[in-house]
This record gives C-alpha cells, sequence and structure tokens, in this order.
C-alpha cells in the first residue's frame, strides 16, 4: 500500500511519518502531481497561516489535483480547514471539499486552544475503537462549526465539528500523530479504509 503526505510546505511532516513508521508505514512525502494522484492514500497535513499555505498549494497546482481524489484522503488540523468551504483566517478559500466555512474562536477564551480536549459523538469508521470522550492533542485558532459532515465534536467556548467526514476525504482539527494510543489508533484506521 502506497501512502503519500502531501508536502506543499505547511506541514508538520516529520512526526507524522514518524507515527505512521510506527504502524509499520513507510509513506512517501511528495508534491509531485502524478505520486499523489496514483497513491492508494493520501494524508493532507498543516501547520501555521491559512492564508498562506493556501498560497503554496495553488504553487504548486495542489488546488486542483486535492479535491479531484478519489481515494481515501485525510486532513490533518489546517489540511481539514483547508478542505473547507473558505476560512476566516485571512479571508481566505478553501478547496471546498467540505461545505462549511471556519470561524475564529473569540477573544473570551484562550486563543489557540492548545493541549488536550475530548471528541464525542464519534461516527464512520475512523473512529473504531475509539472510546466515546477519548482525549485528543489540539493547537488551533480557528474551528470548524457544528455540520451535517461532522463525524466528532470538540468542545471549546462551543461545540464544534473536531472531525469531518464526506465520501473519500476525511478531516481532523487534533494531531493524531500527537494524540498517544488514541491517535495511533485513528491512523492506524485510516490505513484501513
Amino acid at each position: 500500500m502506497q501512502v503519500v503526505i502531501i508536502d506543499y510546505g505547511a506541514g508538520n511532516i516529520k512526526s507524522l511519518q514518524f507515527a505512521l513508521q510506527r504502524l509499520g508505514c513507510e509513506a512517501i512525502v511528495s508534491s509531485a502531481s502524478e505520486t499523489i494522484g496514483t497513491a492508494d492514500k493520501v494524508i493532507f497535513p498543516g501547520v501555521g497561516n491559512a492564508g498562506s499555505a493556501m498560497k503554496m498549494v495553488k504553487a504548486k497546482g495542489l488546488d486542483q489535483l486535492i479535491p479531484a481524489l478519489t481515494q481515501p484522503v485525510l486532513g490533518i488540523c489546517l489540511g481539514m480547514q483547508l478542505l473547507c468551504k473558505a476560512t476566516e483566517e485571512g479571508d481566505t478559500d478553501g478547496l471546498d471539499v467540505f461545505s462549511s466555512e471556519v470561524k475564529r474562536f473569540s477573544n473570551a477564551v484562550k486563543v489557540p486552544q492548545m493541549g488536550w480536549n475530548t471528541v464525542t459523538k464519534l461516527r464512520t469508521n475512523l473512529f473504531k475503537g475509539i472510546s466515546e470522550g477519548e482525549f485528543m492533542y489540539l493547537v488551533h485558532s480557528y474551528y470548524v462549526p457544528k455540520c451535517e459532515e461532522a463525524i466528532a465534536i470538540t468542545h471549546y467556548e462551543t461545540d464544534y465539528a473536531s472531525a469531518l467526514n464526506k465520501d473519500n476525504f476525511y478531516g481532523v482539527q487534533f494531531h493524531p500523530e500527537k494524540s498517544s494510543v488514541a491517535g495511533s489508533r485513528i491512523l492506524e484506521n485510516f490505513l484501513s479504509i
């Protein structure tokens, strides 16, 4: 099985690679359209600013490729947000795979949300073997509001979608590669989709 981590200059790729290696998976890191397009599974990570990340995605011609992928795709953190229709961060248009618009937490709470928080209302095989209320590791200032595509909910100021699914696309706001045993299980579940 060929797993490709999309390298567009805004990913936390090393820790993700190590997490996959612990599962016996040697992922390829690439920005080449042909390599990504022919992979069995694709992971779209992301950290940093949405506006500059989207510029890098477009500069590599991936803004056309990613939404057209038909194999299982997992967006992580900013990667999930970029799969949405748009984000308030830098007033940025996303890849429009998920219909949601990404919002910023208000100044009433500490931003970014950084640390462990629970995931509830778990749906789909991505969460197979994961307990309701399991803790995951998050670092983010922007969130996806609750929506039909939500397959996990987390509470921070408000209930929001901490995971999404539409067709072959999955997204998680948390970092599975930093979320201990439960995060490892989610990566394992994604690899078996």
